[in-house]
């Protein structure tokens, strides 16, 4: 059985990476720059904008499964277009698919959203993300869309090295006070994916942690972990802000978690059992 990680040589396809090879699978995975350092693992390069090498990359390692976890911020071509190209390879080639999404495809306006709350997003990388679930949605009606939150981990997520430069007063920038989000630990998220993956799920599922909380409470509890100064996090409302996109996006994942062996701890648990 072999599991296909599309960019397996990022921060949540690594840990995908070390977890499907740590549980015995055949494991393969693509990179956009530089290959990732497992040494089991079958690597490939990929651009998603081709749409004849994301073919020959899903014919070529036969994966019954298939995990997206890319991100192309806002390049459409990528974001958008690209996981469309691959679901429609998986559905031909007779794959199982599971897509990664983003809270970012809502406004906020609602605040607590659940797997049938439709897209609105407010940001062209939401915009980007919402268009891929549609498109895969039509193309492969079996897959497994993944929509997730702020993803937690070492120094290799964005938001830990945020907390981490902010501190060290390399970077300028606020932490929000009235920007909520659902983290999730990324060890916890590629369990649930994986899972999904190998299970007979299909549709959307939300996959974040159980704590909603502001990013500069998240930065708090991250400085903590790992002995910085959290008074040094400079602190601001996002509502004052230039910055675009939702305030107030709290993932509803109960239902999916009732499916699931998997646990996604909240923030408070997964930080503290961190440290």
């Amino acid at each position: 059985m072999t599991i296909l990680i599309i960019g397996g040589s990022g921060f949540l396809g690594a840990e995908l990476v070390r977890q499907a090879a740590a549980a015995g699978h055949a494991t393969a995975a693509t990179f956009a720059t530089r290959p990732g350092s497992t040494a089991e693992v079958t690597w490939h390069a990929l651009d998603l904008r081709d749409p004849e090498r994301v073919e020959a990359v899903v014919a070529e390692t036969a994966p019954c499964f298939v995990v997206n976890a890319t991100s192309g911020g806002t390049d459409w071509a990528v974001t958008a277009e690209g996981p469309v190209r691959l679901a429609m390879a998986a559905a031909k080639y007779g794959c199982r698919l599971v897509h990664v999404s983003s809270d970012a495809v809502f406004s906020g306006t609602r605040v607590h959203y659940d797997e049938s709350c439709l897209p609105d997003p407010v940001t062209p990388y939401g915009a980007a993300k919402a268009a891929a679930e549609t498109g895969i949605r039509l193309a492969y009606p079996d897959a497994v869309i993944a929509r997730t939150s702020l993803i937690i981990g070492d120094l290799r997520s964005a938001h830990v090295r945020v907390v981490h430069d902010l501190a060290a007063g390399t970077r300028n920038g606020v932490l929000f006070t009235d920007d909520i989000r659902c983290p999730v630990h990324v060890a916890d998220l590629a369990a649930a994916l994986l899972e999904c993956a190998s299970g007979e799920a299909s549709g959307v599922h939300h996959l974040a942690g159980t704590d909603a909380m502001s990013r500069h409470e998240l930065g708090i509890l991250i400085a903590k972990r790992d002995g910085l100064d959290a008074s040094r996090l400079p602190v601001g409302l996002r509502a004052d802000s230039t910055f675009p996109g939702a305030l107030d996006v709290r993932l509803d994942s109960r239902a999916t978690q009732r499916e699931l062996h998997t646990t996604l701890r909240g923030a408070r648990q997964f930080l503290d059992l961190d440290s």
